[in-house]
């Protein structure tokens, strides 16, 4: 075996024990603390609320660790046990260009990902959702809605891929940098075409009602120096009962969006307080710094792919026979993952703080009261636990613990 073989699988065993190990922690943390209510939350969250919240997370917790041992099984069979030289051997006998041949290869590889992916896509949906009452999608929603993801998948991506082929075989060593511009134009693109374009296709939107909720919206728009292209509401409860809210797009086409749940879920005063959070990630520029650190990534990845797919041991090393552009491509995307999994407690730190500074803003802009109990409602109507297992949250959550978070709300109304 090529040595490379041995540091990557070192890496994705690595990866997928820590993964499973910080799953069971969770899941013990999680069942110790499931017969009592955390004493800040005694008075606003029942008993049985709080078990459920419990049960919901270690059967979502239970069933994650199976998808990741499957996910394991695959991904070793399309490098090891032959699958991408099948697939790749397949499409070479056809006799097509080398664009349209890693173009096939690639989609190929979707689909048949994308088909393997649909019964654990289904028991999610209609079985652990359904089981907790959340689940409001039916077989022909899942099915369309598939379909639709399928096709502007192709409509969009298929013409990105091609371009970024045709420039790592055509354009010389700097390719990469080529590249990398003209994905990051595509992601603007698509950030700016998402709200009034992408996102109709799937859901309906409509403006928010005349009442006390946009009256307060607007005041709030007006003090904090926030223009939009509009408050919607979307028909979220259409396939789930969870409820949210965000804002999507940039420049004139920034809009925000208040799923229909929660609007039936939250009073005024409190819908005012979730806004006053979106808009403190808006002020304190948070999907700007986003931004630019995942074009950064990219950048970086980039160009790591370019050394990469000089080298003839990261195909052997991957279990790959014939080196190709397109096949460097999709190997550095799917071992990627097993050499950057340790990042994640980074960008997870990262996002808390963000989280800590809405909050903060939101405090200031509106009420710290009326967010904590919205909070507090949230936490109870999308069943979520009170009581993760600490080293768990560090890793995996991109929001603080309720308690900490709530802690360093009470803190802003001192």
């Amino acid at each position: 075996m090529q040595t490379f073989t041995w540091i990557f699988l070192a890496a994705l065993f690595l990866s997928t024990l820590v993964q499973f190990w910080l799953s069971i922690r969770q899941a013990k943390h999680v069942a110790k603390y499931r017969d009592a209510v955390p004493a800040e939350f005694a008075d606003k969250i029942t008993l049985e609320e709080h078990q459920k919240a419990a049960d919901y997370t270690l059967t979502k917790g239970a069933f994650g660790r199976v998808e990741t041992f499957i996910s394991l099984f695959i991904l070793l069979f399309w490098l090891y046990g032959g699958g991408l030289n099948w697939l790749d051997n397949y499409v070479r006998s056809l006799g097509l260009s080398a664009i349209y041949t890693g173009v096939a290869v690639i989609l190929g590889f979707a689909f048949i990902s994308g088909i393997l992916g649909i019964p654990a896509s289904l028991y999610r949906t209609f079985v652990i959702e359904e089981k907790f009452g959340f689940n409001k999608m039916t077989l022909k929603t899942f099915f369309v809605d598939m379909l639709k993801g399928t096709v502007l998948g192709l409509v969009l991506g298929t013409p990105l891929l091609a371009l970024i082929l045709w420039l790592m075989g055509t354009a010389g060593d700097l390719w990469w940098i080529y590249a990398w511009a003209a994905l990051s134009v595509f992601s603007l693109f698509m950030m700016w075409t998402y709200p009034k374009f992408i996102a109709p296709i799937f859901n309906k939107f409509k403006p928010l009602e005349e009442g006390e909720t946009l009256q307060r919206i607007q005041s709030l728009l007006t003090r904090s120096g926030f223009n939009s292209n509009g408050v919607f509401v979307m028909d979220g409860s259409k396939r789930s009962s969870h409820g949210n809210a965000y804002f999507t797009g940039f420049g004139k086409n920034k809009r925000i969006v208040f799923f229909d749940t929660l609007l039936e879920s939250l009073s005024p005063q409190q819908i005012e307080a979730v806004l006053a959070h979106e808009l403190g990630h808006f002020k304190h520029k948070h999907v700007l710094k986003g931004l630019i650190v995942s074009l950064t990534t990219t950048f970086i990845g980039f160009a790591v792919l370019a050394w990469l797919m000089k080298q003839d041991w990261f195909y052997a090393g991957l279990g790959v026979e014939h080196p190709s552009t397109y096949m460097a491509l999709l190997l550095f995307m799917l071992a990627s993952p097993a050499f950057t999994f340790l990042l994640g407690p980074i960008m997870s730190w990262w996002s808390r703080k963000h989280e800590f500074e809405a909050d903060a803003f939101a405090a200031k802009q509106s009420s710290a009261k009326e967010l904590i109990s919205s909070l507090v409602s949230l936490y109870r109507e999308n069943a979520s636990t009170l009581t993760p297992d600490p080293l768990y949250s560090a890793f995996y959550d991109s929001h603080p613990p309720a308690s900490i978070r709530i802690a360093h709300l009470k803190q802003q109304m001192a």
